[in-house]
This record gives structure tokens, C-alpha cells and sequence, in this order.
């Protein structure tokens, strides 16, 4: 008989096509995107739109107070390029203004952890500089959604309601937008924020008075937000108010408007690492991008093609290695305009080759970071049970302080998004959620939170700095494959992001599963290092599955010496990913828990 579908079984099908296609975190986002893309806008144009749509629709996960890495593939230009939409500490963020408030670390939560938000200045550069639509044309369906109303999803109810009393009690201006009514907003009900739907309308108002093309009417854009009504309004909300943080007493913020003002996104070259027929583009080290880089350089000497991706073997292989890439993280990454990160060596066979040896068949307990000679810092590890929860705090995340194992509370956003041209874009737009800091009454959102990731230790690489751009755990990725375009793809996680699009990408290219299949695998994450959130704590050893590894293999793992927990059956990643391949377009997206809605077009 005739085998009419050979393909093996996915929770959705693998999108293919040939005009372009769109993959995010949330269904309206893809759908903005798309339709950017029908209306003749290019990839740049549809990622714009998207992004601002995602800061209304999913504002538990990412804002217009956030930041955003980008990593793209112009056609014109023939190369991946990075964007960094990482704004840096201001220029009242010193160690010893922090250490003379009697604090040890940057609060989890409130305006002292605060950067220079990075967002809309980002999304107009890219709009300027790779895109061919006005201002007006990719706002338009965020401020639709933010006056009109979308359907709330679940996460942001549980979200809210986590908060609920910290926004009663210390941040009124929260519970004005997201207690309407005095009430938790019910899951499906229409939620609005006409007050953000207004301050974009006030920017393209500006944007428009004096003519010109869509040049002037982006730097008119820009002005308004960095030097104009939006700057004054962040200005005076740090001067004014003392809002309570983690630390358990309130604080005014350091963020001024000069801060915004001076800063500006930076196109950078990315770095890169040859894996096969990959060529694999990140970040620089001001993000967390290159451990997955360090990842790919320690697993080149193992033989995994063939193995089981879901077995015992391949787990064992790649948690391993990346507890020693993460190791690396924390001991030397940091912003390069600051310190001088040793990423020649870090990627270097030599080096790899040394820390590849450390890889045994019994799994590490240690926190093991390698040497080079004049560069690093130390790190004061902190275990998980030193510190409790508190609301809002950190980047809430899988399986870390007041959550089960593999409980997913929510985080970031991602979308990839590939036009007909083949121009190619991945990026990770997050902070400013609603659970981070109060809104500001007069703007409709709260400032970001990412100040937390610097250390308060001199002499560390991430050390806090006025100027220093935090180690962000950001982490959107591009390949090439022969030379060409290929892959782009990413996930929300906080520090599981660059395990999980490790996983993906082995998937992918030594086991043969299409973007979907490489998705839906099973999956984990390692907890061994340092979080990159307050309260930067570790679980040594510690190895979260889903339950769909099998109960053999979770026994081998233990056996060899992982604490393993179990989360459930669908709870680890978030990802999506697209590719060109000649004429084709393809396109996938997570089936997972509380990003379930997660859709590719």
C-alpha cells in the first residue's frame, strides 16, 4: 500500500513556503509580521512591527523600558551583522553609590537596576538602516492592540496575580494599568493600556511635524523618545520617587535623561565559530552569546552523529560541556569596551582541546572555569538555598527560587523572520516586563531591570561601571551553511537560552530532524552555574529533564552522578527557528507549556 505521510509525527507541522515566513512567541506578532511582509515591507520592516506588538501583548516577558540583542543577514550587504540594542548602566551606576546604600548586589526588581532603556532606539535603527516602511506604518498595529484590546493570555494572569499585593501596597502606579477595575485581569479578557497606545501616537505626532521623507520622520521619532517627552517624563520619575525593591527598603533611581540621550545602538561585526558546515554568528561578550560558541568548540571532538538525542550518552556529553563553557561565562565575559575578553583563546583548539579532557563518564560537581593568564575575575558562589523568593525579582524563569522543577513562570520574547529576498533576522527582545518596576503613570511602561547582571566586586569582568553595557543573557543566533544563509533561530530562558539553542542545533544538524522535530525533541537544562539574575545563586550538579526522557536514561544520568530533576513532559525551551534553503522558507515554533500559542507563518 501507498505511504501517503512518512514524516514522522510533530506537535504542528513544519511551515515551508517560498514569499517568507514569520516565527514568535505569540500568535498576533507572527500574524504583524506577515502581514508587513504582504504589504510589501521586507524582514527589517516585519520585525519592527512584530517587536513593538509583542511589547503589548506579552508584557510579563519584554517592554519598551527593555533591551534587545539582534543578529542579522542584510542581502545587500552579503554579511551577518549585530545590533546591540543593550543599553548600559548610567552614568550614577558606581559601586560605591550602590555599596554606600548598604547593598551587596544590584536589586532584583525597582529603579536602581535600571539601564538606559534600548529598545525603541534599536527598533528605529534597524527601521532606518535595513528597513523601507515610516514609522507610523510599524507602530500602527501595537497602538491598534494597546487601545483596542487583546485577548490576556495565561502566563500574564498568573504573572499579575504573583504581584498583586507588591502592586496594592508599593507600586500604585502598576496596579492603575494592571489591576483594572482593583481586580486581577481574568484570562482571555480584553486588557488595554490606552496610556502606552497614547505615548506612541504622541511620538508619531512629532515623528510627522516638519516633512520629509521617512529618514526625518525616524530622527524626529528618536528625538521624542531620547531627548524629548519620553527621557523628561523617565527623568523626572527617577528624581521623584522612591520605589521598593528587593532589597526590602525603597529607592530612587540613578537613570536620567542625559543617560538616554547620549546613547545610541551599535552595529558590530558578530563573532563566529566554524562547526562542519556551519559557520555559527553571535554576540560579543557584552551578551551571554559566545558560551554557545565555547559549546560547539568543546563538543567538535566528540562523535555524536548517530547518537540518541534523548539518551543518556548525549545528555551527559553536552551538560558537561556546557558547565565548562558556562564556567568561562561568568569567569571572563564582560563588555569589551570595558575589559579585554580573551575570546581568541576561548574559542581556540589549544584551549578546547585542555577543557574537552575534563569531560569524564561521571558528571562534574565542581564549578570548574579554565585559565588564562591575565584576564578573569573571581566568582563567590551562592547556593540556592541561601536566598528566597521574592516578587518580581530577576528574570523569572524554569525550575530556579520559588518554583517546582521545569515550572515555567515566564521571561522573554523571540522571533525569526525571513523575507522572500532572503534577508534573515533573529532577535530576542526582553526586560521592562510589568513584574520588574512600577510604570511610569505619565508613559504606560516600566523601566528594565538588566543592572542586576553586573557584580558589585571590583576588578570582576561584569563589574558595575557608568557607561558598561551589562552582561545580558540575550542570545539571539544565525548560521551559515556553506557559506550561505541558513538558520536563524533563538529562544526566551534567561540562562537556559543558549542550552536549549545548543540542543536545537545538534538536533538539527547530527541526528537529521527537521526545525520542528528539533523543537519538539525532549530537552533539559543544567543549573550548575551561577544565574545572571538576582539572587545570582547556583544549584551545583543539579540537571533538570522533561519527563519524556525516558526513566532508563534519567537512572544512567543519575548513576553517573547528576542530580537530576524532572519537570513536566513539555517544559524545557521556547524556541523557534527559520531557514532559507534556495528558494525554500521554512519555519517552526514551540509547542511548550505557557508559549504553547507560539506561531510560525
Amino acid at each position: 500500500m501507498a505511504i501517503v505521510n512518512p514524516n514522522p509525527f510533530t506537535t504542528r507541522p513544519e511551515i515551508e513556503g517560498s514569499f517568507g515566513v514569520v516565527t514568535s512567541t505569540h500568535w498576533i506578532a507572527t500574524a504583524v509580521g506577515m502581514g508587513m511582509l504582504e504589504k510589501g515591507g521586507n524582514a527589517f520592516d516585519a520585525a519592527v512591527a512584530a517587536a513593538f506588538t509583542l511589547q503589548v501583548v506579552e508584557p510579563h516577558l519584554n517592554g519598551p523600558g527593555g533591551d534587545v540583542p539582534i543578529v542579522l543577514y542584510d542581502v545587500r550587504k552579503g554579511r551577518p551583522e549585530v545590533i546591540c540594542g543593550q543599553g548600559p548602566a548610567p552614568a550614577g551606576a558606581t559601586i560605591a553609590y550602590y555599596r554606600g546604600l548598604g547593598l551587596d548586589m544590584v536589586p532584583g526588581t525597582g529603579l536602581l537596576a535600571a539601564c538606559v532603556p534600548g529598545t525603541f532606539e534599536t527598533w528605529m535603527t534597524l527601521l532606518l538602516e535595513y528597513g523601507t516602511m515610516r514609522p507610523a506604518d510599524v507602530l500602527a498595529p501595537a497602538i491598534f492592540y494597546a487601545r483596542e484590546g487583546h485577548p490576556l493570555v495565561e502566563r500574564a494572569n498568573a504573572t499579575i496575580r504573583s504581584v498583586e499585593t507588591l502592586f496594592r501596597q508599593h507600586w500604585p502606579t502598576s496596579a492603575a494599568v494592571y489591576l483594572p477595575g482593583g481586580s486581577v485581569p481574568e484570562i482571555g479578557s480584553r486588557f488595554v493600556n490606552p496610556v502606552l497606545a497614547d505615548t506612541y501616537t504622541r511620538i508619531l505626532r512629532e515623528a510627522s511635524n516638519g516633512g520629509g521623507g521617512r529618514e526625518q520622520e525616524i530622527a524626529r521619532a528618536r528625538k521624542a523618545w531620547s531627548e524629548g517627552f519620553v527621557a523628561d517624563a523617565v527623568d523626572r520619575f527617577c528624581r521623584t520617587q522612591k520605589v521598593m525593591d528587593t532589597s526590602g527598603e525603597p529607592h530612587r533611581g540613578v537613570l536620567s535623561g542625559h543617560d538616554m540621550a547620549i546613547w545610541k545602538p551599535r552595529i558590530e561585526a558578530p563573532l563566529t565559530y566554524d562547526y562542519g558546515r556551519y559557520t555559527v554568528c553571535k554576540a560579543g561578550p557584552w551578551s551571554q552569546g559566545p558560551v554557545l560558541l565555547q559549546q560547539l568548540a568543546l563538543l567538535k571532538g566528540f562523535h555524536l552523529d548517530g547518537l540518541d538525542v534523548a539518551g543518556p550518552e548525549f545528555i551527559h556529553t553536552v551538560v558537561e560541556c556546557a558547565k565548562l563553557a558556562f564556567a568561562d561565562r561568568e569567569t571572563f565575559y564582560g563588555d569589551p569596551d570595558f575589559v579585554k575578553v580573551p575570546m581568541d583563546v576561548l574559542l581556540s583548539d589549544a584551549y578546547n582541546d585542555a577543557r574537552r579532557k575534563l569531560v569524564q563518564h561521571a558528571a562534574s560537581l565542581e564549578f570548574r572555569p579554565g585559565s588564562v593568564e591575565g584576564f578573569g575575575g573571581t566568582v563567590k558562589l551562592r547556593r540556592a538555598e541561601e536566598a528566597g523568593a521574592t516578587a518580581g525579582a530577576g528574570e523569572p524563569t524554569v525550575g530556579r527560587i520559588g518554583t517546582k522543577p521545569g515550572e515555567v513562570r515566564g521571561d522573554t520574547v523571540h522571533f525569526d523572520i525571513i523575507d522572500r529576498a532572503g534577508n534573515m533576522i533573529s532577535a530576542t527582545p526582553s526586560g521592562g516586563w510589568l513584574q520588574s518596576s512600577p510604570v511610569i503613570p505619565d508613559l504606560g511602561f516600566c523601566l528594565g531591570t538588566r543592572a542586576q547582571m553586573f557584580w558589585l566586586e571590583e576588578g570582576h569582568p561584569a563589574a558595575l561601571a557608568p557607561g558598561k553595557r551589562p552582561r545580558t543573557t540575550l542570545s539571539p543566533t544565525l548560521a551559515l551553511r556553506d557559506g550561505e544563509p541558513y538558520l536563524a533561530w533563538g529562544t526566551p530562558g534567561g540562562d537556559q537560552q543558549d542550552q536549549w539553542t545548543t540542543q536545537l542545533f545538534l538536533r538539527h544538524v547530527h541526528a537529521g530532524m527537521n526545525l520542528q522535530e528539533a523543537i519538539d525533541a525532549p530537552a533539559w537544562h543544567s543549573e550548575h552555574f551561577p544565574i545572571s539574575f538576582w539572587p545570582r545563586t547556583a544549584r551545583p550538579g543539579v540537571l533538570v529533564v522533561e519527563e519524556r526522557v525516558s526513566p532508563e536514561a534519567r537512572r544512567e544520568l543519575s548513576a553517573r552522578g547528576h542530580i537530576v530533576e524532572v519537570g513536566p513532559a513539555w517544559s524545557e525551551g521556547r524556541l523557534t527557528a527559520a531557514s532559507r534553503d534556495g528558494w525554500r522558507r521554512r519555519a517552526a515554533a514551540n509547542p511548550r507549556g505557557m508559549q504553547g500559542y507560539a506561531a510560525g507563518r
